[in-house]
């Protein structure tokens, strides 16, 4: 048969517990302000307001965490998902000539893959022209590349949806578009578009621009809407052919271990071959972009800051009230002989423990939400029969999430910083209290 406990025994129970806690609390021989300071937080107070307050500055503080922490991992999980794409399309290192076609690009791959940073090199055409199909035409960006060497300096071999890089065969005149410009052409696999260039053929009717069909052999989606909508991929030699470079390509596109090495890389190639080329890296062609995610970032992370600030605000007034409470004990606490100063740490323990509980619970709370928000969000959505990315209006339907560990650093010293300087007032007040004054009204 089940034992429940009646009101006698839960008191007995409260009572050998905090007989416990205090002979604990005495075994480890804390300092006195210490001491008295985890007395006043864990002591039942007559005034049950006092408690609430202490309880809502700890959830406030812990909500305002977890909130830096998820919101602020979402967004580093977007950066590096935009930047992958963004990166699977545009190449990490550039090399090209200044003066006209790369012709040597053979010897020059080799020559870049001799640094250890260089993990994969390809030659590329690009040029800009026109594509039509019936009534619709289009400009793109068209790019030549070389099907087996393509992989190794980008992933637009994993994002094809219809067909493959090896579909390209040199001199069939095939051509991959982006599922973007592929809808605006309205075509698809197999259909015919003709391409306008800009070089111009003389004749006897004067300069007429170049033509060509090209069959669609395949269809990709990078889930860019500027690379999807305006590129067009087909094989370096018909590329070179058609744009009259003689053989020779635009340049040679390098991939490299760690992309944020890539100014230094740069750097170091230049030397290595020479000032005769023109040597680019993704942070020079996409900086902008990424400098305004990193200020959405910050400006994020102020906001979300000023959770925590509510909630130091409620640290203040709760121990405005403690204070005000304790007036009679601060005053016996004097005349005992001690000092203002011990008096002021008394409250300030007080108040720095409120914020240390409510930064450690929304520290453990933030991480774990952050850590399983793949499996959270498709709960809810499913639970309120809704989407919170649409398909068809975001390119990333998912939230994807990285911690680091210097912003879970930096936003708990932030939190336990402003936690304890909110105690500094109340602390300061409750040194000042003078005992005459005080005892007199007892």
């Amino acid at each position: 048969m089940p034992f429940y406990p009646d009101k006698s025994s839960c008191r007995v129970l409260r009572q050998w517990w905090a007989i416990i806690i205090h002979a604990l609390i005495r075994r480890m021989k804390l300092p006195l302000e210490i001491f008295i300071g985890l007395r006043y937080t864990r002591a039942k107070r007559r005034n049950h307001f006092i408690s609430f307050i202490t309880l809502i500055s700890m959830l406030g503080i812990a909500l305002g965490v977890m909130a830096l922490i998820v919101v602020l991992s979402v967004m580093n999980g977007f950066e590096n998902e935009l930047r992958g794409r963004i990166l699977g399309m545009v190449s990490h290192v550039t090399v090209a000539s200044f003066r006209g076609p790369l012709q040597d690009w053979e010897s020059l791959r080799e020559k870049t893959l001799e640094h250890p940073a260089v993990i994969g090199g390809a030659p590329y055409v690009e040029a800009e022209a026109m594509l039509s199909n019936r009534s619709s035409v289009s400009g793109t960006l068209v790019r030549g590349i070389d099907p087996q060497l393509e992989p190794e300096v980008s992933e637009i071999h994993q994002k094809m949806k219809f067909g493959a890089l090896s579909d390209l065969v040199a001199g069939e005149y095939g051509i991959i578009l982006g599922s973007g410009l592929a809808n605006s052409l309205d075509v698809v696999p197999g259909d015919k578009v003709t391409m306008v260039t800009p070089q111009a053929n003389a004749s006897p009717l004067g300069f007429l621009p170049r033509l060509r069909r090209f069959e669609v052999v395949g269809i990709f989606e990078i889930g860019v809407y500027e690379y999807d909508r305006s590129s067009a991929i087909i094989h370096r030699e018909d590329a070179s052919r058609l744009f009259r470079l003689d053989g020779g390509v635009s340049g040679l596109r390098l991939k490299l271990d760690d992309l944020d090495l890539a100014p230094q890389v740069r750097q170091e190639l230049k030397q290595k071959v020479g000032l005769k080329y023109w040597i680019s890296d993704w942070t020079l062609r996409h900086s902008n972009f990424f400098k305004a995610i990193r200020t959405e970032k910050r400006v994020m992370f102020i906001i979300l800051s000023l959770i925590v600030a509510v909630a130091a605000f409620n640290i203040v007034s709760t121990l405005v009230m403690v204070v005000t409470d304790k007036q009679a004990d601060i005053a016996i606490l004097r005349t005992l002989g001690m000092s203002p100063f011990s008096i002021m740490w008394v409250f300030m323990v007080q108040g720095t423990l409120i914020g240390l509980v409510g930064t450690l619970l929304g520290l453990a709370s933030g991480v774990v939400v952050a850590s399983n928000i793949e499996v959270i969000v498709p709960a809810l959505e499913q639970f309120f029969q809704t989407q919170f990315l649409p398909r068809g209006v975001y390119p990333i339907t998912d939230l994807p999430s990285e911690m680091k560990q210097s912003d879970i650093v930096r936003i708990t010293l932030l939190s336990f910083s402003v936690s304890v300087l909110a105690t500094l007032y109340p602390a300061f007040r409750a040194s000042k209290t003078k005992p005459a004054e005080a005892l007199s009204y007892e």
